[in-house]
């Protein structure tokens, strides 16, 4: 794919903290023309200057853009090839499963289709043959892809480069997880002005769940998930963006300090594939000892176009069978819009969006 066939793109739930930064990302995307803005009826032919809530500026090609409210059939008589889902879990699982009966690929933030079966759950570093094996099998045209939970994100970037080398037996999490993992207008303010919530609805379930699916393999496609338990303990702290999570991993063999530095410095899967979102390397370690922070970490990733891809590492303490250690992603980049347009990235690398071109009218 190149330049001159870019595929006609739209976004779902446009409007939203996820929705812009797909807006920010897909402006001037290389493989996925200027996204048309789904919203409802609250910002149906509004702008999207006039709606922008990021800290980042508006991308000057969609600034002026209005708000428009069309159904799977109409994306489909458009000529959408692709949508990307920022809509709420609950509403997001008919939209998408339609837009995919009729043709269009969907790449998707939102929770609904998560654990199917058939639905790839991507972080392309760690587990892209889960993708291959779940397309080779489908009996659809097109794809649907979900990208994880956003704190799940950054824990198994940063557990897939030595997960072998420890053979878990259980890993422990604490999560300190931003405001924006709320969406907008999220958490009331009298509510976490000084003070921390020690309670996420469902986030621990997710946590726990979905690293095991990511972390499985892939057989005779299907996806057989870990049992290595995972117990999550999540709170949402006063931080605008960035997940940080204390990490404690229960080893089953004793790597040297050397060995696990060098499996997370050197860990770039995807550094042979032309991915423009892809971060190189997608795992930045720190040697402060009070670093990773939110303010600080949060954007980490290059190239300009992988800011805030890269999941940074610090604190590392190995003391047999105990590795302890922080890692810090961008909860709504990595852990959200950016997370499903690397998916597509790497969907069209693989030749997986020629297919499922026209569904039903």
């Amino acid at each position: 794919m190149t330049g001159t066939d870019r595929l006609p793109s739209a976004i779902l739930g446009a409007s939203g903290y996820i929705g812009q930064h797909f807006a920010r990302l897909l402006a001037d995307h290389p493989l996925f023309e200027p996204p048309l803005l789904l919203g409802g009826e609250r910002s149906e032919g509004q702008r999207l200057d006039e709606l922008w809530q990021l800290v980042e500026e508006p991308p000057a090609e969609l600034t002026r853009e209005h708000f428009r409210r069309l159904s799977p059939a109409q994306l489909q008589r458009a000529g959408v090839r692709i949508v990307f889902g920022a809509l709420p879990s609950g509403l997001a699982g008919a939209v998408e499963a339609e837009c995919r009966r009729r043709g269009i690929h969907v790449f998707t933030n939102a929770a609904d289709h998560r654990m199917d079966p058939d639905v790839p759950l991507l972080v392309p570093e760690v587990n892209a043959a889960h993708l291959r094996a779940l397309a080779a099998g489908s009996r659809h045209r097109a794809l649907l892809v979900t990208n994880p939970n956003c704190t799940a994100t950054g824990l198994v970037l940063a557990l897939a480069p030595v997960w072998t080398l420890l053979r878990p037996e259980a890993v422990h999490v604490t999560t300190f997880q931003a405001l924006s993992g709320a969406g907008f207008p999220g958490v009331a303010s009298l509510s976490i002005t000084d003070n921390v919530v020690p309670y996420i609805p469902h986030e621990e379930e997710k946590v726990s769940a979905e690293s095991n699916r990511i972390l499985g393999t892939a057989r005779n496609g299907r996806i057989r998930p870990t049992r290595v338990p995972f117990v999550a303990n999540c709170a949402r702290v006063a931080v605008r963006d960035g997940h940080l999570e204390a990490v404690t991993v229960v080893s089953r063999r004793r790597p040297s300090t050397a060995d696990l530095r060098k499996a997370w410095t050197a860990f770039d899967p995807l550094r042979r594939v032309e991915l423009p979102t892809a971060p190189h390397p997608p795992i930045e370690v720190r040697s402060q000892m009070d670093r990773p922070q939110p303010a600080r970490d949060r954007w980490a990733g290059r190239p300009d176009r992988a800011r805030g891809m890269a999941a940074v590492v610090g604190r590392v303490r190995w003391d047999p069978p105990y590795l302890r250690f922080f890692v810090l992603s961008h909860n709504a980049v990595r852990g959200g819009a950016g997370g499903s347009v690397l998916n597509a990235e790497l969907a069209a690398a693989l030749g997986l969006l020629s297919q499922g071109e026209r569904g039903p009218s």
